[in-house]
Parts: structure tokens; C-alpha cells; sequence
């Protein structure tokens, strides 16, 4: 008798091809390789790139601070530099013995941090910020002096000439405003001036002229 089987046969499992095993073997090794040079390279790199710019602003900064050192030095050596010719020129007006000794202790006193011109109480009243302060005539009382110096006084039939140099035309404005309120000087009139650059061409300054007359 012949017998039939009407069950399903198990088909028998293939076996996985040798050459598949080596490709994906072979893909998983250059994938293991790009993961090394990634982590193993390029991290190593950006750290050290990281580095160098923390170190290179540590760089300008300290550069910065060094330029600010340098500028406040020039600054300081300014200031000295103006110092001592607004010395000598003070020193040479005292030497003049045609310049009456009170009209330059009056222009000293101008040219001094902290200190005013002798004024009239009218003056006083006129150069103050108060209600009643004439603007014209009002003057900076936290001017610094030091941004003047004066490089020559003369005086001749009641007529003053002074020459000097200053930072600014503002400077040469509070000059002005103080010689106007002295009781020393009237009619001061500033008679213009001109920013002109030192012999070694590296200070550049304003040159100016102021007239008036003097009272004795």
C-alpha cells in the first residue's frame, strides 16, 4: 500500500554563506577603525585646538593689559614734560623784572590746581553757578592746569602779551575766563591760535595767545 504524508516538511536551514560572514566582518572592522580615529584623533586634536585658544586669549589679555601700561605711562610722562616747563617759564617770568611781582603770583595762582583767581565779590557772584552766574563768565572749578604751559609774559604800557601751548581750545577757554575775573587783568581777549605737532613730530598741541591789560 502506498502511504501518503500530508504534513509539511521542515526545509533544512542554510547555512550562512562564508563569503556574507567575511563582508560584515570586513564592514564591522572599518566601521571600528572610523570610531578609533574619531575618538582616538580627531577628539585629541580638538582638545588641543581648545587649548591653544585658551591659551591665546590669556595672550591678548595680558597684551591689553601691557598697552594700558604703556599708555598710562606716556601719559604720566606727559604730564611731567608739561610739569617742568610750566616751571621753567614760571621761573623765567620771575626772573623779568619788568613784570610787576603781584601780576605774577596772580598768573601763578591761575595755573595752580585748587586755587582761583583774586576776584571781586561782584565776580564771584558772576562766575558761580547760582541763579546769579553769568555763563559767560563761569569757569570750570575741577579744570586741571597742568593741560597749559606758558612759554612767555610780557608786559609793556599797561598791555600784557601771553604765549603758551595747551591739549585743547577748551583749555585755552578756562585760561581766558580766569584771567577775565581777576582783578588783575582786564579786556583779556584770546587772540586765536593754532594745534601745531613739536620738533620730533610725535605731540601734537595747541599754540595760542592771549592779550589784555593789567591793572596795577
Amino acid at each position: 500500500m502506498i502511504k501518503i504524508n500530508l504534513l509539511p516538511q521542515r526545509k533544512p536551514r542554510r547555512q550562512a554563506d562564508p563569503g556574507q560572514q567575511q563582508v560584515a566582518l570586513g564592514a564591522l572592522g572599518i566601521m571600528a577603525l572610523f570610531a578609533g580615529i574619531y575618538f582616538g584623533y580627531h577628539r585629541g586634536i580638538q582638545t588641543k585646538y581648545n587649548q591653544l585658544r585658551q591659551t591665546d586669549s590669556g595672550l591678548e589679555a595680558d597684551n591689553a593689559k601691557k598697552r594700558t601700561e604703556v599708555d598710562k605711562g606716556k601719559a604720566l610722562q606727559n604730564v611731567v614734560e608739561s610739569a617742568e616747563e610750566r616751571s621753567k617759564a614760571i621761573a623765567k617770568l620771575v626772573k623779568a623784572k619788568s613784570v610787576p611781582a603781584h601780576l605774577l603770583q596772580e598768573l601763578s595762582d591761575i595755573l595752580t590746581p585748587g586755587r582761583s583767581p583774586t576776584m571781586t565779590k561782584e565776580m564771584a557772584t558772576r562766575t558761580s553757578d547760582g541763579p546769579k552766574g553769568d555763563p559767560n563768565r563761569r569757569f570750570d572749578p575741577l579744570w586741571d592746569p597742568k593741560h597749559v604751559w606758558i612759554s612767555s609774559f610780557s608786559e609793556k604800557g599797561g598791555v600784557f602779551t601771553l604765549s603758551g601751548g595747551a591739549q585743547s581750545d577748551a583749555d585755552v577757554t578756562q585760561v581766558a575766563k580766569r584771567l577775565q575775573a581777576s582783578i588783575y587783568f582786564m579786556e583779556v581777549t584770546p587772540r586765536g591760535g593754532e594745534r601745531v605737532t613739536d620738533a620730533n613730530g610725535s605731540v601734537s598741541y595747541y599754540q595760542f595767545t592771549i592779550t589784555g591789560k593789567v591793572v596795577y
